[in-house]
């Protein structure tokens, strides 16, 4: 069981009012930049106070939900905190998400409302056909907070295709909505450490996604806990390039709410792509950069970075989904290589508990390892289908305690209860459904997802050991191992890969991949397939989309 490293005292206030705390001491700095247009404290906090009043004046109260639809841009930002204010639950989903999964997310949590981009407007009047309550849309323009410059190109390739919308008699404007809340009255709503105050939804790896509830206890806690543990100051002038999405605990949380609490700035992405990820870390020179093992492979390959000098960069951190410790080394050596003066660091965590609670420290490093807890949050390993505390050095499943661990999922009280359990020491702990281990110096090393693991004429096969020693392999670029059904073995093991520019899908290829293997790992964990693709699906958050490949297989095994 981890000691914890040091105690934080919490403040008993909600998000919004920790945001308005800074404001009041930086007011002329700028929180926000999006793509040029500069947002400053005073002016965040006077255009959230004009969302509250736009919404209490719409009838919408304190205990209510809305769903927000958005990506990183000042009116998701803006909603979010505003609905914070007045005590209403902010419901936040992918704008990408499916037709059918918008319905699904709108029925659980009764959204009174959906802000979303006028593009994906359609998408959500189509949704609504299926859900049994009434939700009015608001609809957003990205132009509306684009510089002069960008609007108006944005508009004559993209915006004008949309300029339809609001149509319909639930659809308002997000401008004309927030003109009516002028000179309203907002109530005061006292602070509630139990009040659900987000509901995330889980990216669905251990099956149907459930809706996660978080208090403003937990975000506060978890960002001010990584703060502590990221050993960096947080201060004015820093820069935080937000690219993880806000609908992901690790974008709101870690990518946001860390930094607007601290006097520092965003540089908002609403999506993801290598040249603009590029222009921004190149003309904006952010101090924090923070993603997913996929946004720093694309990193790696950013054309024109021979010379270019990174010495600028004082954070950069990886969370979502585990670094192999081959791509770590790549990392670190391309850091290096242009200044930089620090190493990728490895944060490890989960929705139900906001997002990381385990961060590697930052001058030392143990090969394989996602760091030491926060503060405030202890782990332990237990024996898979126990409560047994096992001992350092013995594999388990990673449970854990906390201030950011979630009050439950969504109306579903049966998974709570097998998620979130009381034990013998009187505190309630999180099972994670990972495995892991610690050593005597309180590490933590993840292994592996325990559904995930295959199990192969008896042997446990662990998909994280070989896609990282099959990543090690020079003409790999990255891999994905599943368990594929077998008469004679129970499941065998197939590695789908994506290989590196220079190699040809060929049977050589295949040979040389299995003979490095050979030397790696024991013979029964071998891959007896090894498919090649030019990529592998992703989800919403950019991890390897494993399962979707289980369902491919299960599928051919059918025929």
């Amino acid at each position: 069981m981890s000691d914890v490293v040091k105690h934080i005292d919490y403040p008993q206030a909600t998000m919004f009012d920790l945001v308005e705390r800074i404001a009041g001491i930086y007011p002329d700095d700028v929180c926000l930049d999006f793509f040029g247009n500069g947002t400053t404290y005073s002016q965040f906090v006077e255009r959230i106070l004009k969302v509250s009043r736009a919404f209490t004046r719409h009838g919408i109260r304190e205990g209510d939900c809305i769903t927000i639809c958005m990506p990183n841009c000042p009116q998701a930002l803006e909603c979010f905190y505003g609905l914070d204010h007045i005590g209403v639950t902010a419901a936040m989903i992918h704008p990408q998400s499916s037709q059918e999964e918008i319905s699904i997310y709108l029925s659980k949590t009764k959204s009174k409302m959906i802000l979303v981009p006028d593009m994906f407007c359609e998408k959500v009047e189509k949704a609504l056909e299926s859900v049994d309550h009434s939700c009015e849309i608001l609809v957003t323009r990205i132009q509306e907070v684009l510089p002069v410059h960008l609007k108006v190109l944005y508009l004559l390739k993209v915006g004008h295709k949309y300029l339809k919308f609001p149509r319909g008699n639930n659809e308002l404007s997000w401008r004309s909505f927030l003109a009516e809340g002028e000179g309203y009255d907002i109530p005061v709503v006292p602070y509630d450490e139990n009040r659900t105050s987000v509901i995330l939804f889980s990216g669905g790896t251990t099956g149907k996604p459930k809706g996660i509830c978080l208090t403003d206890f937990n975000i506060n806690s978890c960002a001010l806990e990584a703060r502590e543990a990221i050993e960096v100051e947080f201060k004015r002038g820093l820069k935080m390039l937000s690219c993880m999405p806000i609908f992901h605990g690790f974008g709101l949380a870690l990518n946001i709410h860390i930094v607007l609490i601290h006097g520092a700035c965003c540089l908002l992405m609403p999506n993801f792509n290598i040249k603009s990820y590029s222009d921004m870390v190149l003309k904006k020179h952010p101090s924090f950069i923070v993603g997913v093992p996929a946004i720093f492979d694309a990193f790696l390959k950013i054309p024109n970075m021979d010379n270019v000098d990174l010495s600028f960069l004082e954070g950069m951190f990886c969370g979502g989904d585990s670094l192999t410790v081959e791509q770590k080394k790549k990392i670190d050596r391309f850091l290096l290589d242009h200044n930089a003066h620090i190493m990728v660091r490895e944060g490890y965590g989960l929705t139900e508990c906001v997002t990381a609670s385990c961060l590697t420290p930052k001058d030392t490093y143990k090969e394989g390892s996602i760091g030491l807890p926060f503060p405030d949050m202890t782990y332990a390993i237990v024996k898979p289908g126990t409560d047994d505390v096992l001992p350092y050095g013995e594999e388990g499943e990673i449970i854990l305690r906390g201030p950011s661990v979630m009050k439950g999922y969504l109306n579903d009280p049966e998974e709570t209860a097998h998620t979130l359990k009381r034990l013998k020491d009187g505190n309630t702990w999180l099972y994670t459904g990972d495995l892991g281990m610690m050593d005597p110096d309180g590490y933590v090393y993840f292994r592996q997802r325990i559904k995930r693991m295959i199990i192969t004429n008896g042997y446990n096969v662990y998909p994280g050991n070989l896609e990282n020693a099959l990543d090690q392999c020079p003409e790999v670029d990255y891999s994905c191992i599943i368990g594929v059904k077998d008469q004679r073995r129970g499941q065998r093991v197939r590695a789908y890969v994506v290989l590196n520019k220079g190699f040809e899908p060929t049977e050589k290829t295949r040979s040389s991949i299995i003979e490095q293997l050979k030397l790696k790992v024991s013979a029964y964990a071998l891959p007896r397939e090894i498919i090649f693709r030019d990529e592998l699906p992703r989800t919403l958050v950019g991890k390897v989309a494993y399962r979707l490949l289980e369902e491919e297989a299960m599928e051919e095994s059918n025929e």
